[in-house]
C-alpha cells in the first residue's frame, strides 16, 4: 500500500507546492514509484512537473472527484520514470461548493484513490492554501501531513488553526492521521529573523521539525517556469540538493517505523 502524504498549510506563499513537487521528484529519483496529486485549482504542481499550464481540461482530479472518470484514466506520466501526475484543473474552484451536497463528501478523494494505492509506494497530495473541503478531503485520504513552514515573521501563528483541523479530522474521520513533520522553507542564512524563526520552531515543535532546511534559492524559483522540478532543471543547485536531502530524511523516518 502507498504511503499517502498530504502537503498542507492554509497560508499561501510558504513553499507548499514547491515542496510537493520537489519532494515527489526527489522520492522518484530514489526509485520510489510516486503519484503527485494536484488538488489546487491553480494547478501549479501540474505545470511544475511538465503538465499543461492551468491544468488539464479533460483528464483531471476534478472529474475523478465528481465520478465522471476513474483515477486510472486521469493519471499521466512525467519526465521522470518513477513520477506520475494526477493533474488539477480550474474546475476545482467550484468543487468546494459542489462537494457540500454530496454523500461522504469528506471521503471523495480517499475513495477515488483507493483503486491505485497498491500501484505506488508514495502518493503525495498538494492542497490549496485554505482549510476548505478540498484540504479536508486530502487530510481524510492521508496517512500523514507534511507542513511547510516559511522562515519569516508570523510563520508560527497560522499553525494553530491547521493543528486544530488535523485534530478534528483525526477525532472524527481519520484516526490514523499523524503529522509527519514540519519542513522549514525559504530560509535565508543572512537574515537574523530566519534564524530566530527556525530556533523558535525547533523549541516549540521539537522533533516534528526536519533537520533539513530548504533555502531561498533562485533555481527553485525558476524551475516551475520551465515545467521541471529543480532536480531536472538544476540538479546541483542548493535548492534541488536540499529537497533530495529532505527526501532521504523522510525515508529514514519511514524506515524507523513498522507501520506506514
Amino acid at each position: 500500500m502507498a504511503r499517502i502524504l498530504t502537503v498542507a498549510n492554509q497560508k499561501g506563499g510558504v513553499g507548499k507546492t514547491t515542496t510537493a513537487v520537489n519532494l515527489a521528484a526527489s522520492l522518484s529519483v530514489m526509485e520510489k514509484k510516486t503519484l503527485l496529486v494536484d488538488l489546487d485549482p491553480q494547478a501549479n504542481a501540474s505545470s511544475g512537473v511538465g503538465g499543461t499550464p492551468g491544468g488539464d481540461e479533460e483528464r483531471n482530479i476534478y472529474r475523478v472527484l465528481m465520478g465522471e472518470i476513474s483515477v486510472a484514466e486521469a493519471i499521466r506520466e512525467t519526465g521522470l520514470p518513477f513520477l506520475y501526475l494526477l493533474p488539477a484543473s480550474a474546475d476545482l474552484i467550484g468543487a468546494e461548493i459542489e462537494l457540500v451536497a454530496m454523500e461522504r463528501r469528506e471521503r471523495r478523494l480517499a475513495e477515488a484513490l483507493a483503486p491505485v494505492t497498491e500501484e505506488y509506494e508514495v502518493i503525495m497530495i498538494d492542497c490549496p492554501p485554505s482549510l476548505g473541503l478540498l484540504t479536508v478531503n486530502a487530510l481524510c485520504a492521508a496517512d500523514a501531513v507534511l507542513i511547510p513552514l516559511q522562515c519569516e515573521y508570523y510563520a508560527l501563528e497560522g499553525l494553530s488553526s491547521l493543528f486544530r483541523t488535523i485534530d478534528r479530522i483525526r477525532e472524527e474521520m481519520n484516526p490514523g492521521l499523524r503529522i509527519e513533520g514540519v519542513a522549514l522553507t525559504m530560509f535565508d542564512a543572512r537574515n537574523n529573523l530566519a534564524h530566530q524563526v527556525a530556533d523558535e520552531a525547533r523549541e516549540i515543535l521539537k522533533d516534528l521539525v526536519f533537520q533539513t532546511v530548504i533555502p531561498r534559492n533562485v533555481r527553485l524559483s525558476e524551475s516551475p517556469s520551465h515545467g521541471k522540478p529543480a532536480l531536472l532543471y538544476a540538479v546541483s543547485s542548493r535548492g534541488a540538493q536540499s529537497y533530495l536531502e529532505l527526501a532521504r530524511e523522510l525515508v529514514n523516518r519511514w524506515n524507523g517505523r513498522t507501520n506506514p
